[in-house]
């Protein structure tokens, strides 16, 4: 048996942040007022605290590998990378290791996905079998199952644009990762989602460029699952209309009166789901949903 917790979308801020002149005239500038004025600060004022009580179950449960699937940060400021860093425990040799890929937030701005940073701070939770020493795609084994990091989120110049793109070099590497990998269930995790909850295709501002070629990828390299985040309220599709494989969104960890996880038990192929949900009454995770998964071979 292997036991997985996947988690997301923790959009963890700070209190100071490295403005530049620049921001004023990216997507940075209408985050802001996004955070501050329309909401956003407000949903996730408890952020900290729900990711510090996260973190102390995960180590009480103990699962064999943690998996995140981006959104890190609130806007890709440097500070909310170490602060979000420090808060998972990602350099904490006493945590469960982990993959993660990063979010359209960890990528807020042409320059933030350039920078790098997403993959300085979260280093540890990236190594594994790469093509050609690219950092995308790669992939990680934990007991008979192998773990699939592809990233599917770009820098956008609008702030309308909050789409991703996985493109066409990542896409030929994956190709080339997939047969690489030894025998057992193949799990792709993204940021992106191939669909909505209803099934249907994402808003065209808000989804992913190329998930038709991503899916195609996928299914022919023999993905048997895909994990993500991006959207914050949890949801799940067994046979989802544009996929072979069932879907599985974590939703955000850390949003106000939606925060929870997932915690996955694979046997063989069959997988245990069980959704936790956060509790500020007790100010502990507990069970909310359960269901079971039957992987194809």
């Amino acid at each position: 048996m292997v036991q997985l917790a996947h988690l997301s979308d923790i959009h963890i801020t700070a209190p100071a942040l490295e403005w530049t002149r620049a921001d004023y005239f990216n997507k940075r500038s209408a985050g802001w007022i996004n955070f501050r004025w329309l909401g956003r600060r407000y949903r996730f004022r408890r952020a900290p605290e729900v990711l510090q009580r996260l973190v102390l179950e995960l180590r009480e449960r103990r699962p064999q590998h943690i998996v995140f699937s981006g959104d890190a940060t609130a806007m890709g400021f440097e500070s909310e990378f170490k602060r979000a860093a420090n808060l998972l425990g990602v350099n904490d040799p006493t945590m469960p290791p982990g993959l993660a890929v990063p979010g359209n937030h960890d990528y807020y701005t042409v320059r933030s996905a350039a920078s790098g940073l997403f993959e300085r701070y979260f280093a540890p939770w990236q190594q594994g079998l790469r093509i050609d020493h690219e950092i995308y795609p790669f992939a990680q084994r934990v007991g008979h199952l192998n773990l699939i990091a592809v990233n599917s989120s770009s820098g956008n110049r609008w702030a309308w644009d909050a789409t991703g793109r996985v493109g066409k070099a990542q896409l030929e590497r994956l190709e080339k990762l997939l047969p690489r990998l030894e025998p057992g269930p193949k799990i792709l995790v993204t940021h992106y989602p191939l669909c909505l909850s209803t099934g249907r295709r994402e808003h065209p501002w808000r989804g992913l460029r190329d998930a038709a070629q991503l899916i195609e990828v996928a299914a022919r390299g023999g993905v048997r699952l895909w994990l993500h985040g991006h959207r914050h309220a949890s949801y799940h599709l067994v046979s989802p209309p544009h996929a072979p494989f069932p879907v599985i969104n974590a939703g955000s960890a850390t949003q106000n009166k939606v925060w929870s996880y997932a915690e996955y038990t694979f046997d063989g192929n069959q997988v245990k789901v069980c959704r936790r949900a956060f509790e500020p009454a007790s100010s502990c995770f507990r069970e909310r949903q359960a269901f079971e998964l039957t992987l194809t071979e």
